[in-house]
């Protein structure tokens, strides 16, 4: 008979930091789609990971610049068809 080793239990804090923070993960697709919603979602994730010790860190950071990048994009597409409205009238 084969002795089985003995179960490991894991603090919660090495368990927290095996896990991939959820709302990182929401914040990154969300960036995509909405960016003032990927920006925001990524800020509370980041604040989140640095209490808890959980993964998912470069996904929050990702959503954030995402965000920004997307919001910068739809600033200017924005701006530019309305200042062009403007000049056929």
């Amino acid at each position: 008979m084969l002795n089985a080793p003995p179960p490991q239990h894991h603090s919660d804090a090495a368990s927290a930091a095996a896990r991939t923070n959820t709302l990182a993960v929401a914040a990154f697709a969300s960036s995509f789609l909405i960016g003032v919603t990927g920006i925001i979602l990524g800020f509370v994730a980041l604040n989140q990971i640095r209490t808890t010790g959980e993964r998912g860190r470069g996904l929050a950071i990702a959503a954030v610049v995402v965000g920004c990048a997307y919001m910068a994009i739809f600033t200017c597409i924005t701006l530019a068809l309305f200042s062009s409205q403007g000049r056929s009238a």
